[in-house]
């Protein structure tokens, strides 16, 4: 159950941050690959076309070969680090801040915190709450990734203090503002579709058919 529920036995924030860490840091090692491979193509001016030859990336399988003969198949997990604790940051904060949000609203108002538009408004202040908690990692883990050979930033430490001393504080939070805008809806989007998609089940598949299936 995601989200508080006065109906049934709910988890606590300890526990929902928990498994929102969990959950963070087994997807990122697997989407790490496709992270990488996207930041390349969005850094690339010229076009993603094999009659291009100006571009050195002209698609997935050829941007994965270049990578691969260029960097070895460690640069598929450039940044793997700040990119964990982005994700478990983010899952930690987005699924403690829904939970308590969620309960919030059953306490205060006269909302149902079941309905899917409390988890639509719910989820994506939770996200946006994750998204400033952990946007400067997010920076970092951007940096990481799209470096080539030679690298600009040795480890961790050494790119947070140069960018700090290059850019000022503020280059931690660039792009904020816009990426704040796309992740409400897409996150309220998440956490209504998957409410809406579990009253059906609920509704379709009784529980008494559950426990006799």
């Amino acid at each position: 159950m995601v989200g508080y529920d006065p109906e049934t036995k709910c988890v606590s924030s300890a526990e929902a941050a928990a498994a929102g860490s969990a959950s963070g840091l087994v997807t990122r090692v697997f989407i790490s690959p496709l992270d990488v491979i996207k930041i390349r193509f969005q850094l690339q001016i010229e076009q993603l076309s094999s009659r291009n030859p100006g571009a050195k990336y002209h698609g997935i399988l050829q941007a994965v070969q270049c990578i691969f003969q260029e960097e070895g198949l460690g640069a598929f997990w450039k940044g793997h680090v700040p990119a964990q604790f982005l994700s478990v940051g983010y899952g930690a904060v987005q699924f403690m801040a829904f939970e308590s949000l969620t309960k919030l609203v059953h306490n205060v108002t006269s909302y149902n915190a079941r309905d899917s538009f409390v988890h639509f408004v719910c989820g994506g202040l939770a996200a946006c709450t994750a998204t400033v908690a952990v946007q400067p990692v997010d920076t970092l883990r951007t940096r990481f990734a799209a470096q080539g050979e030679p690298k600009i930033y040795r480890n961790l430490r050494h790119a947070v203090v140069t960018m700090y001393q290059m850019e000022g504080p503020r280059t931690f939070y660039r792009g904020l503002t816009p990426t704040i805008i796309a992740i409400f809806p897409y996150a309220g989007l998440q956490f209504s579709s998957y409410n809406i998609l579990q009253q059906f089940s609920e509704w379709a598949i009784p529980a008494e058919g559950k426990k006799g299936g």
